[in-house]
């Protein structure tokens, strides 16, 4: 079985300003479960970089291990691209972007993935001002190892088992503005007129741009005390073989008007508070984004939208004053330089 897209495309398909049609920025068929919030974040990240006339060739997409960081597979095909292993997604992209400063980078990561094995990996790409779009696809839960609570997942969530989450989760966006993060969101994975244009915002923003992305599991969300659920049903059967079944969900679309408060309601019959930071939120003060943030976490809503943006941003190659030609193109020459020149160096320092 392939999962490849037919190669036939219809010549009368709309092309952007460098004649590149949407389907040239699209990957492989999806293989996630049916209306997983991912796809919609992938079909985003498509029509964002399809808008913006990006060359395939000039983005590098690179991500770690879990459900969302199978999703560059499914986007941007004629790019470059990086699978890491688990956490360690925002160590390679360092590596990468300091030796090639030309290329733009979008780093895709899990609540997993970030939150716990890869939170050490994470803060120090903050604090480097690393300049990369880094989504985290945001569910709460294990997807690959059957829905466990992660580190993001609600104090007082319930988990596929009925557990009641004892844990505060962690706020990705609140700890980013704490470590110095110079652009920081939230969206929603249904509200593409919200998400598509914050990915344009983050590709452009010089350092770390975070948007962290609610993204509901369809899998791993039946409630204990259903009797159609895998729980119940298992507790009532006796099975012939381990046979699982992924059930089929529509994708969760959602549009809202700047400055109101939505509840949307899940797969599971659960509702999110969405609130969508109004027109005239200003994103340049930090202070007020601390304590937008911690009102919302106190009522229990899902603040969306720019959150926090520094505009005097330097980005990690202008911290560190390096050559404008990428590293990996330097020559001998400049790598090893006469001792002469390593004289006047030295001199600099004495």
């Amino acid at each position: 079985m392939t999962y490849a897209r037919p190669t036939f495309r219809n010549p009368d398909l709309p092309l952007n300003k460098i004649g590149r049609a949407r389907k040239e920025y699209e990957g492989a068929i999806s293989t996630l479960c049916a209306g997983c919030g991912h796809d919609s974040i992938s079909g985003a990240i498509i029509q964002a970089c399809y808008e913006m006339a990006i060359e395939p060739h000039r983005l590098a997409k690179l991500s770690g291990i879990g459900c969302s960081s199978k999703t560059p597979t499914y986007f941007l095909g004629q790019s470059h691209g990086f699978n890491s292993v688990h956490g360690r997604m925002p160590s390679v992209a360092t590596g990468a972007a300091m030796a090639n400063r030309d290329l733009i980078y979008l780093g895709v990561s899990g609540d997993g993935d970030t939150a716990s094995i890869g939170m050490g990996q994470f803060v120090h790409a903050i604090r480097r001002n690393l300049n990369i779009l880094y989504i985290v696809m945001n569910n709460g839960c294990y997807g690959l190892t059957k829905g466990q609570d992660s580190a993001t997942a609600d104090a007082g969530s319930i988990n596929k088992s009925g557990a009641e989450n004892q844990f505060q989760g962690i706020d990705l966006c609140g700890l980013g503005l704490e470590l110095g993060a110079t652009f920081v969101a939230r969206s929603f994975s249904g509200d593409k007129q919200q998400l598509i244009p914050l990915i344009k915002a983050g590709l452009t923003h010089p350092g770390f741009a975070l948007i962290d992305v609610v993204s509901p599991c369809v899998t791993f969300n039946n409630n204990a005390g259903s009797t159609k659920s895998y729980d119940y049903t298992r507790e009532h059967m006796e099975a012939t073989a381990a046979i699982d079944l992924v059930p089929y969900r529509e994708e969760i679309l959602h549009q809202q008007d700047q400055g109101t408060i939505k509840y949307i309601p899940l797969h599971d019959e659960s509702i999110i508070a969405v609130n969508k930071l109004a027109a005239d939120w200003d994103p340049l003060d930090k202070s007020s984004a601390m304590r937008k943030l911690a009102q919302a976490r106190s009522e229990h809503e899902i603040l969306t939208g720019l959150i926090y943006v520094d505009t005097q941003s330097k980005d990690l190659h202008t911290l560190l004053n390096t050559s404008d030609t990428p590293l990996n193109q330097l020559n001998q020459a400049v790598l090893m330089p006469s001792a002469e020149i390593l004289a006047k160096i030295n001199k600099q320092y004495q």
